[in-house]
């Protein structure tokens, strides 16, 4: 009965489906957006376009992608369970999601310190070093 009970009541985070790296991605990328309190149009945006062209995928599968992100977005405590997925990632792979967090960052023109301690953190957890990260930074912020 016990048993029972303890299963009723601890209800466990679902994990990622086969740890999936574009879901992972797109629900840090939703999260990001939404960090500084507002997620602008021109975000949403920028979300779409990086998962299309990084992962190849069409419109119809990207909003998919992307219901499903901000599901997983809203139901996570921390970012370990979308970090974990990552971190196996080749380094170029890694690389490029902290280059599309940058983009998602200056989209609007503005740095906020909220979005720049996710960044800092993701890429902590993903196994990228700070001199990676930071040039990304620089390499994005110029073209935003």
């Amino acid at each position: 009965m016990f048993e029972a009970l303890t299963r009723l009541f601890s209800k466990p985070e679902p994990e990622l489906p086969d740890h999936d790296p574009k879901l992972a991605v797109a629900a840090l990328l939703v999260h990001l957006a939404a960090v500084d309190g507002e997620v602008s149009k021109a975000e949403r945006e920028m979300i779409r376009g990086v998962l299309m062209d990084t992962y190849e995928i069409d419109e119809g599968a990207v909003d998919t992608l992307i219901r499903e992100a901000s599901a997983r977005d809203a139901e996570a405590v921390d970012f370990y369970r979308f970090t974990s997925a990552l971190s196996s990632l080749d380094i170029e792979e890694r690389l490029e999601i902290i280059r599309m967090m940058w983009q998602v960052v200056f989209t609007d023109a503005r740095n906020h310190e909220l979005e720049d301690n996710m960044v800092w953190r993701v890429a902590e957890l993903i196994g990228v070093s700070s001199r990676d990260r930071t040039v990304l930074r620089s390499q994005m912020a110029r073209k935003g």
